[in-house]
Parts: C-alpha cells; sequence; structure tokens
C-alpha cells in the first residue's frame, strides 16, 4: 500500500514538474515594481498592454531596424486552438512571456524559447456570455510585483503567481448574465490593479474600479454616468442614469506629472437617442480620474447625445506637441466617430479634431465642442444614412503614436451605415439598442474597407496612407528602428517605414487574419517581435454588407502566436 501510494505522488510529481519545469529553467523573475513600471517605456520587456502608461504603442530598439527587417524569420509560434478573436499582445518581463485566449485561458511561456511554462483554462462552463456584445475576447494582462493579473468574461479579476500559475486571489464585481463583462487588460497603478467594465450594449451602467493588488479588495469604484446628485447627473433624463451604459471596456492611460488616470467611457443606452434627451454625461467621453480615489477631475465629450454607437472607450495617447506654434502636453485619440482628437491633457481643453475619415454624424467643432447634425438621428419611422459606421472610423483597434516621426499611425476602416429606430424596453441580460442597422461601403472608398493612415500629431493631417480592400484591423507597434508593424485581415505582419508608408517585409501568410497588436521585446539583447492571428471580434459578426464580402467572410479562424526575429 505504501509503495503504491509512493508511486502515485511520484507519477503525480513527474507530471507537475514537466507541465511547470520551464518555469525552473527561465530565467529568475524580477519583480514589477512601481518604479519600473514608470520607466515602462525604455524597459527591455514589454511590461504593459501599450507597453506604457502614456499608451504609445512605440518601443526603443533598433536591432530590428529598416536596413535588415528583411532578414526577418519565425523563430518560434504557438496554436491556441480557439476560433474567436485573438486580441492580447504578448507582455513580456526577462524570459517570461504571457498571453492569454478567447474565453480567458492565460498561457506563460519563455520569451525567447516558446517553452509553455504554465496555463490557466477559467472555468466559464456556468456562464451563458449572452452579455458580451462583440466576440469572447481577452486583451491581456497586467503585471506587478510577482504576481500577473487577468480580467474574465465573468465579471473576475484574477491574481496569478507570475512563475507558477497558482491562484492568489480572484474577486467578482459583478455577476454575470446581466449586461456586465470585462474584455480589457487590467492596468497596475500605485498598489492597485484597475478594470472597468463593458455592457453599454445591455443597459448596463459602466464603472471604473480599482482594486488592492496584495488582497484584491475593492479601493474605490467611479460609475462612468452620474446619479441625479453627481455632477452631470442633470444630462440625463430621470432614471435613465440606472441603464445608461457607458461601458469603461479599454485599458486607460496615465499621466505620471499631473497624477492623473484617462479612461475612455462607450456608448449610453439605448443607442435610440430620443429615449434619453439630454448630453448623456459621461457616455462617448475621456474622463480624467484621481486613482488615489476615481474623483472626476475634467472630461471632454467627443459625441454629445450619441446614437450611432460611436463610444469613446478608444485609447488616449499621451505626447508633447506642437500645434500652430504653441507646445501643448497632449493627449490624442482616433474616435469611433471619425475625428483624431488633441486634447490638452492638464485642463481637458480641445486643441484640435480632424476629420480622418468620413464622418457626417458628428458635423464639427464649436466653442471647443463637438457639434452632432440633428438631420442624421433615427427614429422608429426615420432611417437615415451615415458616417461613419458605428464600428466606427477606428474601432478598438490600437494606434501608435512615434516619438521621432510625430506621428500617429492609425488602423484605419472605411463603412457608413444605415440606421433606424426601433421599440425597446429594458430587461436586464437582454439587448437594449432600440436601433437596427447594417453596415455598408462608404462611397468615397468604393473598392477599399481599411487601410493604415499616419497622421501628424503637430496638425491633425494625413501624413502618407496605405490602402488595403480588405478592412484594417490591426493594431500597431512602432519603434526606434525607423518601422510600423501591424497585421492585414489576411493574415499578413507588415513592417513599414515609419516615415514614409513604405512596405518594407511582409511575412510569409500566417493561418488566420491578424486583429491583435503586435509588441516587441529584447531578451539577452536580441530583439524578438510577436503576434496572434486570429480572426474575429465585431468586424465578422456586426459588419453588415463587409462582413459579407466574400474576401471577408472566407477569412479562415484560429489562433495562433507568431514570434519572430533577426
Amino acid at each position: 500500500m505504501k509503495q503504491r501510494s509512493w508511486h502515485r505522488y511520484t507519477v503525480l510529481f513527474a507530471s507537475l514538474l514537466a507541465f511547470t519545469g520551464g518555469a525552473m529553467a527561465a530565467d529568475h523573475y524580477d519583480p514589477v515594481t512601481d518604479a519600473r513600471l514608470m520607466k515602462a517605456a525604455s524597459d527591455p520587456g514589454w511590461l504593459m498592454y501599450r507597453r506604457d502608461y502614456g499608451s504609445s504603442g512605440y518601443a526603443p530598439f533598433d536591432a530590428i531596424n529598416a536596413s535588415n527587417v528583411t532578414g526577418l524569420k519565425q523563430v518560434w509560434d504557438h496554436e491556441t486552438g480557439f476560433q474567436q478573436g485573438h486580441e492580447s499582445p504578448p507582455v513580456v518581463n526577462g524570459d517570461y512571456l504571457y498571453v492569454t485566449t478567447p474565453k480567458d485561458e492565460l498561457l506563460a511561456f519563455q520569451a525567447s524559447t516558446g517553452k509553455l511554462l504554465w496555463k490557466y483554462q477559467h472555468d466559464l462552463s456556468h456562464v451563458g456570455l449572452k452579455t458580451v456584445c462583440c466576440d469572447v475576447v481577452n486583451r491581456g494582462v497586467a503585471l506587478y510585483g510577482d504576481n500577473v493579473y487577468m480580467a474574465t468574461l465573468d465579471n473576475r479579476v484574477i491574481a496569478f503567481d507570475a512563475k507558477t500559475g497558482k491562484v492568489r486571489w480572484n474577486r467578482q464585481l459583478m455577476a454575470p448574465d446581466l449586461g456586465y463583462a470585462m474584455t480589457l487588460a487590467p492596468m497596475a497603478l500605485q498598489g492597485k490593479i484597475i478594470v472597468g467594465e463593458s455592457g453599454g450594449e445591455y443597459g448596463a451602467r459602466g464603472f471604473v474600479e480599482a482594486l488592492d493588488a496584495k488582497t484584491g479588495k475593492q479601493v474605490w469604484r467611479r460609475y462612468t454616468i452620474p446619479a441625479p446628485n453627481e455632477p452631470g447627473g442633470d444630462s440625463w433624463p430621470k432614471g435613465a442614469y440606472k441603464t445608461g451604459g457607458g461601458g469603461a471596456w479599454l485599458t486607460g492611460s496615465y499621466d505620471e506629472a499631473t497624477n492623473t488616470l484617462f479612461w475612455g467611457v462607450g456608448n449610453p443606452g439605448p443607442w435610440l437617442a430620443k429615449l434619453r434627451p439630454g448630453n448623456n454625461l459621461y457616455t462617448d467621453s475621456v474622463i480624467a480620474l484621481d486613482p488615489a480615489s476615481g474623483k472626476i477631475k475634467w472630461h471632454f465629450q467627443y459625441t454629445p447625445h450619441d446614437t450611432w454607437d460611436y463610444d469613446g472607450t478608444n485609447e488616449t495617447v499621451l505626447t508633447d506637441l506642437d500645434y500652430q506654434g504653441k507646445p501643448y502636453k497632449a493627449l490624442v485619440s482616433a474616435s469611433r466617430n471619425g475625428w483624431f482628437y488633441a486634447i490638452d491633457r492638464t485642463n481637458g481643453k480641445l486643441i484640435y479634431a480632424k476629420k480622418f475619415v468620413t464622418a457626417t454624424s458628428v458635423s464639427g467643432v464649436k466653442d471647443g465642442q463637438m457639434v452632432t447634425d440633428a438631420s442624421l438621428y433615427p427614429d422608429v419611422d426615420k432611417e437615415v444614412f451615415t458616417c461613419p459606421s458605428f464600428l466606427g472610423g477606428k474601432n478598438w483597434w490600437p494606434i501608435s503614436v512615434d516619438p521621432q516621426t510625430h506621428m500617429a499611425y492609425v488602423p484605419t476602416l472605411h463603412s457608413c451605415m444605415t440606421i433606424k429606430g426601433a421599440t425597446v424596453g429594458y430587461k436586464a441580460g437582454l439587448p437594449f439598442l432600440g436601433e437596427t442597422f447594417n453596415v455598408t461601403a462608404d462611397p468615397a472608398f468604393k473598392d477599399t474597407w481599411g487601410a493604415v493612415q499616419a497622421i501628424d500629431v503637430n496638425t491633425g493631417e494625413q501624413a502618407w496612407n496605405f490602402p488595403s480592400k480588405l478592412p484594417w484591423n490591426g493594431g500597431m507597434l512602432s519603434t526606434a528602428g525607423g518601422l510600423l508593424f501591424s497585421g492585414s485581415a489576411d493574415g499578413h505582419l507588415y513592417a513599414f517605414d515609419a516615415k514614409t508608408g513604405k512596405v518594407l517585409w511582409k511575412s510569409p501568410q500566417l493561418t488566420s487574419g491578424i486583429v491583435a497588436p503586435p509588441s516587441t521585446w529584447t531578451v539577452d539583447g536580441k530583439q524578438y517581435v510577436g503576434v496572434y492571428a486570429g480572426w474575429g471580434g465585431a468586424s465578422p459578426i456586426w459588419g453588415g454588407d463587409m462582413a459579407k464580402d466574400p474576401a471577408v467572410a472566407n477569412i479562415p479562424l484560429g489562433g495562433h502566436l507568431y514570434v519572430f526575429a533577426l
């Protein structure tokens, strides 16, 4: 009996060792401190979702550069087995690489070799996932101390031992299937893990929440839809704030100089604007928060009284710029509504707003605020044609800002839509839209659904443009090597000359289309570039005529992580 027990435990230990042995073989894990996160822009790894607190998507590496990028080769890969959209960038500390999959699987690899160190599959068997709007995606992790953190579709934040994958704490923010879900990469900041909830299509009242990084206990929660007794509460009709939407479903940015957290806020609920008179704060806005308390310092609203699902969640990138001879500490954002914004990040005042696609619903600027076209609001008996479509001139796919070229690189979608009002009533867990819609081609771009577009941040004007017959949904990565990396819908990772847009290198065709942002890191001085192939997200689900285009409809599915090096 003792001999059999000893044999059983030996086998179990050997199995555990075989699965986690890579973790023992990997380099020492350096804790990710506040000091390292503040200097993440210059770290040899890739420590957070968009590399640094400014969300730049820019790395100061030049080992791979414009003169040698043609020598880039695949060095390792991993097939996930999932068929949905893959939207996570590799996050890297030392020789540890972390990436998530659809349906909340977390994978840890040795960054230099691709050896699987450990994995965690979150149990979603009890969840219907009926209130996950736009594919069952996960956009990645946060690192802090010796932990790695993931948010989940059933509204949990989970802390893991970064070396072993052991769960250290698991906290649920809201019950699943009632309207809320989480798809974003958390942010680690000042001892807190900060996340935002999705749910604007289901009448969920959005919020941003900070948790204690050590324990998971709530530090603060800031609802994005104010109650009647709060500032902005009078921008809603009585009671509407309870189902007002305003999801906070993408990771924010942080400015150390002003100690300000910036977070984008999504669409109001229901979509049909006549049911909720007013500007409906803080939907379709960027809000500036005190990271210690969650108190709102200021806001800027991209689309007042939105009825076109334009959101305001797109990432804000912190950059310094000179506009008309005056220097600014700015944040820039390419909004779903088709306008490229530069905002003074010290006070929330508009520096400029310029159209980067055909934009008719939001028609202009008056007294520093955006103006909408009253004739383009749909109603139950009124269908309108307007641009861009609700998918936006740019959806969640992140831009990158290069401090060398002073350009923002924008994954661009050229589409319009027909949209009409419909009757709707609120019921928890069911869609709360009040509109029907169809995505159509932009008449000004009949043969091109997408583009990679470079915008001079000092002027807001286009610097160069690379058109694409397919939608361009791949996130952006720029580097000190004079390169811009981004993936196409037909499954190629491109390297462009960051100054001119010339294609310098294109990978062999990967197994699926790309929507994820690439990332880059170094291990022992060797530079790597990694990206997921794995077509999915909103475009193939809600893309209307675009999704029916045979070239789009036939994009193969399936997740595959690719890593390249010289």
